[in-house]
């Protein structure tokens, strides 16, 4: 059967034996077509996955915010030709927080079978590892950039969080962590708990649920790291 696979792809350099199982590895094996948000980074990580793989015989077709919405029908081209494709984002799941969401709509419409594979998802990993509320929570994705839209959204979400008991995920550049926690820190309740979850899946994983006031002197430096944050209860309703 014609089929889109969404390929998980490692969190980073972490060993693929500790959150890929084998079966990936036979179905990137199957492949010759590859949807991929960076061809390079995309070559890589499949001949880490399988050295047997001969590269130059596969296709890639980028998709990123570059590719326009006309350009993104033609990616599936193959499948309409019989052949099934992979779909990889740069780390984790692909259509979660990803462009390719959109590829796997037009797939769901055109009747294609779509068939996730098991991988890593920083936010999932972030939510189990918090202690919060995962049978009520949201991920929002990246708060605004402008300094003032962005506290007036932390305390939107706050201020959900400890209405309805639903755990609020969120993520930044890497680049401006650090100013987002510092944001957290300071708009939110000292009674608040903030989860903070850094290089999930890596050696040096960190991943700490305080309460707000309880991260003083106690903030590591996220910097240019991969980071996901929560703020929820606790199954005690604190």
């Amino acid at each position: 059967m014609v089929t889109l696979y969404l390929i998980p792809v490692t969190l980073g350099e972490t060993k693929l034996s500790r959150v890929l199982p084998d079966y990936n590895r036979e179905v990137i094996l199957s492949l010759k077509h590859f949807i991929v948000e960076n061809k390079r980074t995309a070559r890589r990580f499949l001949k880490k996955t399988a050295p047997e793989i001969v590269i130059d015989e596969l296709h890639f077709y980028e998709l990123n915010k570059h590719t326009s919405s006309e350009a993104i029908y033609g990616l599936l081209s193959p499948m309409d030709a019989g052949e099934s494709v992979g779909l990889m984002s740069e780390a984790g799941c692909p259509g979660v927080a990803d462009p390719g969401a959109e590829v796997v709509a037009i797939a769901q419409r055109k009747g294609y079978c779509v068939r996730p594979l098991v991988g890593p998802s920083s936010i999932l990993m972030a939510l189990m590892a918090s202690g919060f509320n995962g049978q009520r929570f949201a991920f929002q994705g990246y708060l605004p950039v402008e300094a003032s839209k962005r506290v007036e959204r932390i305390k939107a979400l706050e201020a959900r969080m400890v209405a309805e008991n639903e755990t609020q995920i969120f993520m930044e550049t890497p680049y401006r962590n650090n100013q987002l926690l510092s944001d957290l820190l300071r708009t939110c309740k000292p009674t608040t708990r903030l989860c903070v979850a850094a290089g999930i899946s890596h050696d040096e994983e960190f991943i700490k649920t305080r309460q707000v006031k309880e991260w003083a002197g106690k903030i590591p430096d996220l910097n240019k790291k991969p980071a996901i944050f929560l703020i929820g209860k606790w199954d005690n309703g604190q």
